[in-house]
């Protein structure tokens, strides 16, 4: 999910060269207030006029702390953008509120009731603790992001690099969107010049079970696909998971072994999200 400043053209015209999954167009902090206006209508004709070859394209809107973020919604749906991210989410009625407004845009505009999807971004320790609340206050709602800046500075501490500063949100946060069976983005790594770090911190956040990494530069894209992108080994084991179960339960056998490790039906949704992450990524073209 690659940041762009909604505020410059040459950010807008073509960034799906860069092969991101999901395009995140800023009319927020990125945009200087002396340029909302012109950022909104920016965007507006970049999304009415260009094809982004597939990306999502995705707008965080302005918070609800100020007088901007109800014409942004207006400029968002009336655009055509698929989700709208709602900046310092703090609890389940700020998300009912921006999806009241959502509603009427898209009746305003002609849009289907319901086409226009959310998600949060959670930046302070009250967002974190409602994280659940937040994920199911919406039948919109996609998923939650973590915004690492925001969130440390009000924790009382920094981004060190290490993810120590990190991890408790993390976790909850992953814990919550599951149980409210939505998705869970990670913040962006803002080091340019440590890409190790940036690889590390990538392998974290897929351990810990998130979706996705938010990203500021193309120079990221390629090593996030690559570390969430199923390898070739797993891909094969989640294929002989699959076709285990399969067979094993038609026999009525309920755990067995597969390459030496014990094996029942609580891995066969994890065998199937992998296959299902495989194709999606373009590697596997099989037919499980």
């Amino acid at each position: 999910m690659m940041f762009l400043n909604a505020q410059k053209p040459s950010l807008l015209k073509d960034p799906y060269v860069y092969k991101a999954d999901s395009l995140m167009f800023d009319l927020e902090d990125a945009v200087a207030a002396s340029a909302k206006d012109t950022a909104r209508f920016s965007l507006y004709h970049a999304l009415t006029t260009l094809d982004y070859r597939g990306a999502e394209k995705v707008v965080r809107i302005n918070g609800l702390d100020t007088d901007l973020w109800e014409e942004d919604i207006r400029c968002v749906v009336a655009c055509g953008a698929d989700t709208i991210r709602i900046p310092k989410t703090e609890s389940a009625d700020m998300v009912k509120a921006v999806e009241e407004k959502v509603e009427a845009a898209e009746k305003e505009f002609g849009r289907p009731v319901g086409s226009t999807l959310l998600m949060a971004a959670l930046e302070s320790a009250r967002g974190v603790m409602n994280c659940y609340e937040i994920c199911k206050s919406s039948d919109r709602m996609i998923g939650v992001a973590l915004s690492g800046g925001d969130y440390t500075k009000d924790l009382h501490t920094t981004i060190t690099g290490t993810g120590v500063e990190l991890m408790g949100a993390r976790q909850h946060m992953v814990i919550a969107a599951r149980a409210a069976g939505v998705q869970c983005f990670d913040t962006v790594w803002t080091n340019l010049d440590d890409m190790e770090g940036f690889k590390k911190d990538v392998r974290t956040i897929k351990m810990m079970g998130f979706d996705g990494k938010s990203i500021i530069n193309p120079r990221q894209i390629d090593i996030v696909h690559e570390i969430f992108t199923p390898t070739r080994k797993e891909i094969i084991f989640a294929e002989k998971v699959i076709r285990e179960i399969d067979d094993k339960k038609a026999k009525g056998i309920g755990v067995f072994t597969v390459d030496g490790k014990m094996i029942d039906i609580a891995f066969y949704d994890g065998a199937k999200r992998t296959i299902a992450l495989a194709k999606a990524s373009g590697v596997y073209k099989g037919d499980l």
